[in-house]
This record gives structure tokens, sequence and C-alpha cells, in this order.
């Protein structure tokens, strides 16, 4: 087995163990049984608990990042902000511990969701972020009077109140998650959107910019996922 084979199959362990007991209840010991390795080698990849169940959440991140950036390199007017969010937001809701992190399911994650092991991302998705609303403005893709860093509290706080209401809904309401998509992508058109849509011609002259964006992210999240930011390789070992 390769050490990224290993790497995976603890990795699948923590997350089945964390979605039907919750981040309380699991233990390194009780992974490291349940994946056939010893404890010592959980720690090879991971110096803590945080570290792995953080391992867990960024290898789905990196998951949604990659169909994000497939979309957008088959079709180009994927890169818009508004039709970027519905999609991170479906890829999102889709995906059991990256829907836990974003609803904030604390029956779920208790106090990881508070956990300093979470702050190595941050920066990088701060980072992705600011570039990619960079090169959208670059390109005439917002409207005319933003800058990038106006939207630094105004965006996340609509997208992620698409899914901080979610334990909020009343049971009456239903909208499925297509639909809810549909109109978070709606605010954000008419909110952010430039004035007249922009030709596929200018979409397409974007693309690839933003597309290396993502990319750069995914693999930043890949190595948070395998261990690999105290200098290892996920192939070839720590």
């Amino acid at each position: 087995m390769s050490q990224l084979e290993r790497a995976d199959r603890i990795l699948d362990t923590a997350q089945d163990l964390l979605l039907r007991w919750g981040y309380r209840r699991v233990t390194i010991d009780e992974i490291a049984k349940r994946a056939g390795v010893g404890k010592g080698t959980v720690y090879l990849h991971w110096r803590t608990r945080d570290e792995l169940f953080l391992g867990v959440g960024a290898r789905e991140a990196v998951a949604m990042i990659e169909a994000v950036a497939a979309a957008m390199r088959a079709d180009p007017a994927e890169i818009a902000l508004h039709a970027y969010m519905r999609r991170f937001f479906l890829e999102a809701m889709r995906r059991p511990v990256l829907r836990a992190l974003f609803t904030r399911d604390t029956d779920t994650l208790d106090r990881f969701l508070s956990s300093p092991a979470r702050r190595p991302l941050q920066g990088a998705k701060l980072l992705a972020s600011r570039e990619y609303l960079g090169a959208l403005a670059g390109h005439g893709l917002l409207r005319e009077d933003l800058r990038p860093e106006d939207l630094d509290y105004s965006l996340p706080t609509i997208a992620f109140g698409f899914f901080a209401i979610e334990p909020l809904l009343p049971k009456q309401l239903a909208l499925g998650l297509e639909e809810k998509a549909d109109q978070l992508a709606d605010v954000l058109r008419r909110t952010y959107g430039p004035a007249r849509p922009p030709s596929q011609a200018r979409l397409a002259a974007a693309a690839p910019e933003v597309v290396e964006i993502f990319e750069r992210l995914a693999r930043e999240y890949r190595a948070v996922a395998y261990g690999t930011t105290k200098g290892g390789d996920p192939e070839h070992g720590s």
C-alpha cells in the first residue's frame, strides 16, 4: 500500500466516524483500529487529532474546488461570480463534511468549528477570493464601481448566509437545493454583476487566469489534507 492509499484509508475512516458519531466521540485510537494501522502511523501524517479532521474537510474541499475548476474549463460562463457561487453552494452542500462546516453543525463538529487548526486554510481562501475578484474586475466582469476589496464583507455575508440559514428554515419551505442555489446566484448577479451581460469572448479571455487561481487553491488544500504541510509528499512519504 502506498503512502497516499494509506492516508486515504485513514481519512475515509475518520470521515465515516465523524459523520456517524460526531467529533467529540471519535479518537485517534478508534480511527487507527478501524483503518487497520498503528496509532503512530496516523501521526506520521497528522500531528494532532484536529489536524486529521482538518485533513478530512480539506480533502472534500479539494474535490469541491476541482469540480468548480472543471466546470469553468468546460464553460467560461462559469467563472462569473454568481455562477461560481451557485456551483460552490451546490458542491459544498452535497459533501457531508463541508455541509457540516458551512452550516455550523455543532452536533457533528462540536468544538472543531472553533479549532485553531483551521487557520492555515483561512489565508489561502482569502488570497484566492481576492485574486479571483481581482481577475473578474480586471476583465470587466464586476459592476464598474466595485473594487475587489469592496466585497470583503458583503460577499461572504450574503453567500454564507445561505448556508447559515439552513438549520433554521421552516419545514414547510420546500425548496430544493438547486432552487436555493438559483436564488443565491440571482442575488449575486443583481448585486455585483456588470450592467450588461459580458460577451463569451470576454469570459473566455478571463477563464485561464481564474482557473489557475482555483487549481492553485486545490493544491494548497491537498497539501493540508494529506499532512504534507510538514514538508512531506503524499506519494513518497513524510
